[in-house]
């Protein structure tokens, strides 16, 4: 048996495909489903089974195209929500694939009807696919179903991750979906790449925690903000209503529908690295860097539905971001461009000043009054912050705007991405911004006073 894992970084997310040589079984798929095909046809094995563990909250999943479009069984936890055909599995019931058996695992706690898939080929150790039940370290988050639910379901956590430990064999490798940087993670995971039920026994977080209360307390404490197109998620994976996926090319827009779409309203996304956007981009754009953390925080901050333009350093890049912002929901940008010295020499252009804590510093010393801006989230405030900040996390700063003084303000995140888009969205505003594109660990070492726990 092999476990092949396709990794979604930008969404701390992984799938699976797994097979004997004869056939193959996809646990957890994306949207873009050629990913997974990809690799099925390379090694001309037929797919058996689709094996969803819950409905996810995090990206709209491909397991119901690819079903339909390779006449596997669909197995999905939770499937008796799901307004199409699937198959919903019973706690220990067993599916025959080839030399693979799958047996299906209840393990309430992400949600209600989570389920875990335990595949085994005889004389081989057994694969665990935990979802977003067992993590490495911790377990996946439990207030996503309804705030109501989130102690029933935390509980219902723990319990369902110790019987997976005790329950199944210790050389059982452990495949969850969630925990790379997911934030269907209620905490930090153990950082490792890979992991057995044997190790998960002497470092998860429900494993070593032996008393029901203090766990309760401990998940409970350290859950924080997520994104809110997360909303949106379970609503697309319940009903079936997403598209099959597929890159489409965006109407190409010259610079008079971009200053248009500026002037109504319209979000036109400037994609490039933050320094290029910070020392010159088209007034009235909005910066966020393509890389990792572009997906997240862009369906996070975005209203829903907004229609959005690209600027884009290459097709290549449009083709990429598209990819990224259709897992989540978001099918196509409405118009896109190349953003280059041509584009740039004929509109109206600004920029702000890009620097570094150290710059802050000698700005703090000299000056009795610095507006600096934190828009890290809740949790990261708590743990330290520099004397004197105000706290606008960049999820609240579209509604939070209004309370900033008119004065020139200094934004910093943890690393510098999560300002860089706080910083356009201010300057969009008409706010005399400083950008410190520089990592919170450098704050105190600069010299600035921090207000720790």
């Amino acid at each position: 048996m092999q476990v092949i894992v396709i990794a979604t970084e930008q969404l701390g997310d992984r799938s699976y495909v797994v097979h004997d040589a004869s056939a193959a079984i996809v646990v957890d798929p994306q949207r873009d489903i050629d990913r997974i095909l990809e690799v099925t046809e390379s090694l001309h094995l037929p797919i058996t089974f689709v094996l969803d563990t819950h409905l996810h909250n995090d990206y709209v999943s491909g397991g119901l195209e690819l079903s339909r479009r390779t006449g596997a069984r669909f197995l999905v936890g939770g499937g008796s929500e799901a307004a199409y055909d699937c198959e919903d599995p019973y706690d220990h019931e067993v599916f025959q694939s080839h030399g693979l058996t799958i047996t299906a695992l209840r393990t309430p706690g992400h949600t209600v009807n989570h389920t875990s898939y335990l595949i085994e080929e005889e004389g081989e150790p057994p694969a665990l696919f935990t979802g977003g039940s067992m993590l490495y370290g911790t377990v996946g988050r439990t207030d996503l179903v309804a705030t109501e639910l989130t102690d029933f379901l935390t509980r219902e956590q723990y319990h369902s991750t110790r019987n997976l430990a005790t329950s199944v064999d210790h050389k059982a490798g452990v495949y969850p979906t969630h925990g790379f940087g997911s934030f269907c993670s209620s905490a930090a995971s153990s950082g490792a790449s890979e992991s057995t039920i044997g190790q998960e026994r002497k470092t998860n977080l429900a494993c070593i925690t032996e008393d029901e209360e203090q766990f309760v307390a401990q998940l409970l404490s350290g859950l924080t903000a997520y994104p809110r197109y997360y909303r949106h998620m379970g609503l697309l994976n319940r009903s079936g209503t997403a598209a099959p996926f597929r890159i489409m090319r965006p109407h190409s827009i010259d610079l008079q529908g971009i200053t248009r779409a500026i002037q109504n309203g319209q979000w036109v996304i400037d994609l490039r690295h933050r320094s290029s956007f910070a020392q010159r981009h088209i007034k009235g754009t909005i910066g966020v860097e393509y890389g990792n953390s572009f997906t997240t925080y862009l369906g996070w901050i975005t209203p829903w539905g907004m229609p959005l333009i690209a600027l884009a350093t290459s097709q290549e890049q449009i083709e990429r971001a598209q990819r990224d912002l259709a897992r989540i929901g978001i099918d196509h940008f409405d118009a896109a461009t190349i953003i280059d010295d041509a584009l740039l020499n004929e509109a109206e252009t600004e920029g702000y000043i890009e620097t570094d804590f150290q710059q802050l510093t000698k700005v703090v010393e000299a000056e009795d009054d610095v507006t600096i801006v934190d828009v890290r989230r809740h949790d990261e405030w708590n743990a330290a912050h520099i004397e004197g900040a105000l706290h606008l996390p960049l999820s609240e700063l579209l509604h939070r705007e209004k309370e900033l003084p008119k004065s020139e303000i200094w934004v910093h995140c943890a690393s510098g991405f999560r300002a860089s888009f706080a910083a356009s969205l201010l300057a969009r505003a008409g706010h005399q911004v400083v950008l410190i594109s520089d990592s919170f660990h450098n704050a105190e070492p600069a010299g600035l006073d921090l207000t720790k726990g």
